[in-house]
């Protein structure tokens, strides 16, 4: 009698001990919006600007950088003159016409004024807190940069000079974003926190996660609330822009042992989750349910960041030389 009653618990142990890495039964969408584009690289593409509608540039670790003149439906490798002794990781790029920056590790930023075509090196100042992290071009001869200790930085003379933005800096962050009116969210490196900063404030503001799950990423929606991604596969929204301590019940669409890294919205109002051993998840509900993507699930990469362009040319960017592109 004592084994009858003891074989269903066991089960019930192991159930529920084993339940976090059980995959849900999500449906797969019937159709899906991105299409594979090979570029022969085995690096890691980290982001991707344009110039105009057609002609953009996409770069990554390993000094990756790639130019299309078909809107991204192409790529052809792109050589910078960087000392060859060291390995640059290039972070961001961003564009305002012809008149682009480039970001970089270790210390490297880089300013062109023909649409990319010649690149020159900017030497930034040694006491400058951080490494460059994040740049935004803001027109003629303008820039913002921000460090991952999140120091932020502004120009109007081409890069000559800056000025400091922010009296204190974040501290070592692991993710960094930006939205268009100029607002700041960071995760700090072990995910324990985030900070936000509005323009016009001397100090980052400091706020505790919600939950005991680590922060994994965080960026803006489109109508400027907030969204985060936590360890544990969670999702969450900001239900107040004017106060981040407002956030939603936390949403797992699946538990398939794999976070979410990023998350962005397309065209069409849809949301996309990507994250770890090809999970790209669309809600086309504001995240109330959700379906695996067809095309990403095949891809044998962790996807690290979904970028959308004002303009509507979409992209998924993923280690090892993946990349998928929206043709909606």
């Amino acid at each position: 009698m004592l084994q009858r009653l003891l074989t269903p618990l066991l089960a019930l142990v192991l159930a529920l001990g084993l339940g976090g890495c059980v995959t849900t039964g999500l449906t797969a969408a019937q159709t899906s919006p991105w299409q594979p584009v090979p570029i022969d690289t085995r690096s890691n593409p980290l982001d991707v600007a344009f110039t105009n509608d057609r002609h953009g540039f996409l770069v990554g670790s390993n000094r990756l950088i790639l130019e299309t003149n078909d809107g991204g439906a192409s790529w052809a490798e792109r050589a910078l003159d960087l000392p060859e002794e060291e390995n640059f990781r290039l972070i961001s790029i961003d564009f305002t016409g012809d008149e682009g920056w480039i970001a970089g590790q270790p210390g490297l930023l880089l300013h062109s004024t023909d649409g990319g075509q010649n690149w020159s090196r900017l030497f930034l100042d040694t006491k400058l807190p951080g490494e460059p992290y994040l740049i935004t071009a803001e027109g003629k001869g303008g820039a913002e940069l921000a460090t991952n200790v999140g120091a932020v930085y502004t120009t109007n003379d081409g890069g000559n000079s800056w000025q400091a933005k922010v009296s204190d800096a974040a501290g070592a962050v692991r993710e960094l974003r930006r939205n268009a009116n100029g607002r700041y969210v960071s995760v700090s490196s072990l995910g324990n926190f985030f900070s936000t900063w509005d323009p016009g404030q001397d100090t980052w503001q400091v706020h505790q996660r919600v939950s005991s799950q680590r922060l994994q990423s965080m960026g803006f929606q489109p109508d400027g609330h907030l969204w985060m991604v936590a360890r544990g596969a969670q999702i969450r929204f900001n239900n107040d822009p004017a106060n981040p301590e407002d956030w939603s019940k936390p949403i797992i669409p699946i538990t398939n042992g794999y976070g979410y890294l990023d998350m962005a919205w397309d065209p069409r109002g849809d949301i996309w989750a990507g994250g770890g051993s090809g999970t790209l998840l669309v809600s086309h509900d504001g995240g109330k349910t959700w379906e695996k993507d067809r095309v990403g699930s095949q891809q044998p990469t962790n996807f690290t960041r979904i970028s959308f362009t004002p303009d509507g040319k979409g992209f998924v960017l993923g280690e090892r030389g993946s990349l998928l592109r929206w043709v909606g």
